[in-house]
């Protein structure tokens, strides 16, 4: 009975990153020896076990066979006398295929090594293309080693994309989907993932919406960068610099999917976009069964962007029904949200990254003077119901007009 460090923790240690958590593979037991040393037994597909103390996982050596299509049709086999170097076989990319014994020394069948020298991801063997889940994996590994300077390997990406072509990313689930994309948008460099996908066919199928961006354009003089997929992962590369949250990532990258269904005969422009690409959110989050809070953030954020850009110029009325749509008085940290998603989508644009951009705060100080109002004096009038919501709204608006003159006055040159 031997037992061995495996995968991202021996990767991860050698690439000077923190370990998080560690995976073991035990070679040459069973799981009445491991259940005698203490070990409680978790897994229902295969033997993994936790240890008695640490609570780390340690799974029996293991091989795979394809039964079926998709990602959980396999027959799995664990036994005594499986090898390490098996066990190791059927890992997706070479630097998971990576083994550390109890003396540290690595154990490397696969060129893993080499590969991490080369910033390679390149999948162990051709069984890789028995799981689809692999393609969304590689994808999001390169999403989270890009600013390493790791690419995915040219025999991977047409491994792949022959995977598509035979129809096994069709086999991909809502639920499966939806955790690699979380972890995915939780990434450093979020928008390699879909850069991967859409280099390998892949995003057609899982993620048409985003897909069908690429290609249309939009007014040079607002977006220098013309081709409003290429603004997309712009605005998503913004978002992940001005916060590392996944649900406001995934609310900058869905917040122009209506531009992706604009009549042809209006190119480049997009009117009424906004309400296309509400529906369309609704309709993607629907499918991979998306939480409900990143639906309504994602939402609210395809309907109103263009509300917020365009902050100075609404009429005090216009701006205030703005506020209320957008629920800033109830939830002012979610309105704040919103206004962040927004600067993103301001400064994913060719050539102004670094662009100020004062509708944030203008839209803060202006929620701000709007809830300052107080209710009690129009209760102590006797307002109630209607008459109390009309009254209060007016005060708002004057609340607005005020604030809006007091900004433009004081605002800076």
């Amino acid at each position: 009975m031997k037992t061995y460090l495996v995968g991202g923790a021996v990767r991860d240690k050698l690439l000077g990153r923190t370990v998080r958590e560690r995976d073991w593979v035990v070679v040459g037991a069973t799981p009445e020896q491991m259940k005698s040393l203490g070990y409680r037994q978790v897994g229902r597909d295969f033997p993994v076990f936790l240890h008695p103390e640490t609570h780390e996982e340690y799974a029996l050596a293991r091989t795979e066979r394809k039964t079926a299509p998709g990602y959980r049709g396999f027959e799995v086999h664990a036994a005594p006398e499986v090898t390490l170097e098996e066990d190791l076989q059927r890992r997706d990319l070479t630097i998971n295929a990576l083994a550390e014994d109890e003396n540290g020394e690595i154990i490397d069948y696969h060129g893993g090594l080499d590969d991490l020298d080369k910033r390679l991801l390149r999948h162990v063997s051709p069984a890789f293309a028995e799981d689809p889940v692999r393609i969304l994996r590689v994808a999001r590994f390169a999403a989270r080693y890009a600013h390493l300077g790791f690419r995915v390997a040219d025999e991977t990406i047409g491994l792949m994309r022959r995977m598509v072509e035979d129809g096994e990313a069709d086999a991909l689930v809502p639920e499966r989907i939806w955790q690699e994309l979380e972890k995915a948008l939780g990434e450093r460099s979020p928008a390699v993932f879909f850069e991967v996908l859409r280099d390998c066919g892949a995003l057609k199928v899982i993620f048409p919406e985003i897909d069908r961006l690429f290609g249309v354009p939009q007014p040079a003089k607002y977006h220098p960068e013309i081709d409003t997929g290429v603004h997309t992962l712009l605005v998503l590369g913004q978002a992940a610099r001005l916060s590392d949250d996944p649900m406001l990532r995934f609310a900058a990258l869905t917040h122009d999917l209506g531009k992706g269904t604009t009549p042809k005969e209006i190119l480049p422009s997009h009117r009424g976009h906004e309400e296309r690409g509400a529906r369309l959110v609704t309709r993607l989050c629907t499918r991979l069964r998306a939480p409900k809070a990143w639906r309504e953030m994602a939402v609210l954020v395809a309907r109103y962007h263009t509300h917020v850009h365009r902050a100075r110029e609404l009429k005090p009325s216009t701006l205030l029904r703005t506020l209320e749509s957008l629920d800033a008085f109830r939830r002012p940290e979610r309105f704040a949200d919103i206004l962040l998603v927004c600067e993103a989508d301001a400064r994913g644009r060719t050539g102004l990254e670094q662009r100020p951009y004062p509708q944030r705060d203008y839209l803060l100080g202006a929620a701000g003077a709007a809830a300052a109002v107080a209710v009690a004096p129009l209760l102590d009038e006797g307002l109630r119901g209607q008459a109390l919501a009309q009254a209060l709204a007016r005060r708002r608006i004057e609340a607005l007009t005020a604030y809006r003159r007091h900004y433009e006055q004081h605002r800076p040159a």
